[in-house]
């Protein structure tokens, strides 16, 4: 690619640490091959520490969105200008898009990929969840539960204000009265795929639907665990498809 050509590119990029195994990149360069979008690429902004957004990946020429992705969903927004509505209300961004007055305006579409993921699934019994982690993706699911009316409990390794329980004070009669369980913590992500979130799972049912936010590997443990109950379970990957084609509508205004 000759200078003059790479001046014409529109840069995306998705931001996050330790991401070699990323989803986004994979995604989006099949995307621009399929529908022969020749000016555009998407590569992975590795950073070891958020203030490298500003030093380092604000410099790149002719970017144009940014992805953000673990551990950096709410260490970004300091940096931003602008947040969208429900960006603000969750307190968390996954999507950065480029103003053409210069500005850095946060979206997130998590919301949207969850909401299209789950729906479907969704029958009358499932009225209670238990949202595994209390990070930025975690906050996008409790939005989606509260606008579907669905009570939800975050749970989390230690004590705090955000969490009704503790991985220990978990029990199977709590499981039993969450039929809707949703991982929102990396455990469980490759390479540690023997791992699994530490909660009852002799609570699970046939009734339940087992969520899990990773999709490498595909069915992780938490949802092995699930499926061997009978649950309905659902990895992360159709979640990150809507949310990586609704970014895309962002970066392009078609809203």
């Amino acid at each position: 690619m000759d200078k003059k050509q790479d001046d014409n590119m529109r840069k995306y990029g998705l931001l996050g640490k330790d991401i070699s195994y990323s989803f986004s990149q994979n995604y989006f360069t099949l995307k621009f091959k399929d529908e022969v979008i020749n000016d555009a690429t998407y590569q992975n902004f590795d950073i070891q520490n958020i203030e490298e957004f500003k030093t380092s990946i604000l410099k790149t020429e002719g970017l144009s969105g940014v992805n953000v992705t673990i551990p950096y969903k709410e260490s970004i927004i300091p940096f931003l200008d602008r947040l969208d509505k429900k960006a603000e209300q969750i307190g968390a961004v996954n999507t950065i898009k480029f103003t053409k007055k210069g500005f850095l305006k946060g979206y997130n579409t998590d919301i949207y990929g969850f909401k299209k993921t789950i729906k479907p699934h969704l029958k009358k019994h499932h009225k209670k969840a238990l949202i595994l982690g209390t990070g930025g993706a975690s906050k996008a699911i409790a939005f989606v539960l509260k606008a579907l009316k669905i009570d939800f409990h975050f749970v989390s390794r230690q004590d705090s204000e955000k969490a009704s329980y503790t991985y220990d004070t978990l029990t199977e009669d709590i499981i039993k009265d969450h039929q809707i369980i949703i991982n929102c913590s990396p455990v469980g992500t490759f390479p540690d795929v023997n791992d699994a979130p530490n909660i009852p799972y002799e609570g699970i049912t046939s009734k339940h639907i087992l969520f899990d936010l990773i999709y490498n590997p595909s069915q992780t443990v938490f949802l092995k665990e699930g499926k061997n109950r009978g649950a309905t379970t659902i990895n992360g990957y159709d979640m990150l498809v809507f949310q990586a084609e609704k970014s895309w509508k962002i970066w392009n205004k078609r809203l």
